[in-house]
């Protein structure tokens, strides 16, 4: 039995039937099932693209006939949070991720495409349910899968509070949404990956447009420690950044045990492994790229040729 890692999808079902298709999925009983193989998508099934509500289905149908295994990614998380009321607000129409003002305009327009299928709907709440049953992170035998950051701090933080198969409770939710409480942190890096605050005088803007005082750096690159050379932003403003290293202390070291496949970094080009057990399968399907899945047959150091990337 082999696995398939498959890359952030973005409601871009018609990539998604297409990868498939073309690495041996026949769909059967409304699932795409191979002889051999299952499927594991890393998270981010929704928002950008032209179909969300196929992508979900697609996905969820394989999940439910044991065809795939699928976890939570940040994208699925802020969907929860846009829906769960805050009950910690008396004044109704309070969320958990906020919907006025400024930042409820850009919570907005991040999640149009999503809203615009679904919202005011029952399947809008089906939907979220699901969400809330897609596990953190996936631990297995052979091999290991999250969303954004294999973080063993984070993760024993949280281990005790999670619901079955390490999911998220609307109890968790509530303090993954609160910034002064240590699960935000723990949630947000496993999710969103590491975060650190930029040198005094530095920012940038993001791929939204959106000022920065804050950087995700290359959690996995040992090789390396100064802002410069670990930080995830455009090259000018990289090239910019002292030669300072970044805090140990904010830095993981991953345990090398076994190879764990990441999605969330928008990464372009070719694709490349990031260390020898460590692969990213992100590669920007949802604004222009090609989706990328990772062939898994039981390698413990992993292959570059054993990347599959869907056909344009």
């Amino acid at each position: 039995m082999g696995y398939d890692i498959i890359g952030d999808v973005h409601g871009q079902a018609d990539k998604l039937e297409t990868l498939l298709q073309g690495m041996g999925y026949r769909k059967k009983a409304g699932s795409f099932q191979h002889p051999h193989r299952t499927a594991i998508f890393v998270g981010d099934y929704i928002d950008r693209g032209p179909r969300q509500v196929d992508t979900y289905r697609i996905v969820r149908a394989m999940v439910e006939s044991g065809d795939a295994l699928a976890i939570l990614g940040n994208h699925e998380f802020n969907a929860i949070a846009w829906h769960m009321p805050d009950p910690d607000v008396v004044e109704s129409e309070m969320f958990l991720r906020p919907r006025h003002g400024e930042l409820g305009a850009k919570n907005r327009q991040q999640h149009r495409h999503f809203l615009a299928e679904v919202e005011d709907s029952p399947l809008h709440d089906e939907a979220i349910e699901w969400f809330l049953t897609l596990p953190l992170w996936l631990d297995l035998p052979e091999l290991r899968v999250v969303h954004a950051c294999w973080h063993d701090g984070y993760m024993a933080e949280l281990a005790p509070l999670l619901g079955p198969s390490r999911t998220l409770t609307h109890d968790l939710m509530v303090r993954a949404s609160r910034r002064d409480d240590p699960v935000f942190r723990a949630v947000e890096g496993i999710t969103k990956g590491l975060e650190v605050p930029l040198p005094e005088g530095h920012a940038f803007f993001d791929k939204d447009g959106h000022e920065r005082c804050n950087v995700r750096i290359r959690w996995w690159d040992e090789s390396v420690h100064s802002y410069r050379d670990l930080a995830l932003m455009p090259e000018d403003a990289r090239m910019a950044l002292p030669e300072m290293a970044v805090p140990a202390n904010e830095r993981p070291v991953y345990d090398q045990r076994k190879p764990v496949f990441i999605g969330h970094y928008w990464l372009q080009g070719e694709p490349v492994l990031q260390a020898e057990k460590i692969a990213c399968v992100d590669y920007s399907a949802g604004k222009g790229g090609p989706l990328v899945a990772y062939r898994w047959d039981g390698e413990n150091t992993l292959d570059v040729s054993h990347f599959y990337v869907q056909e344009r």
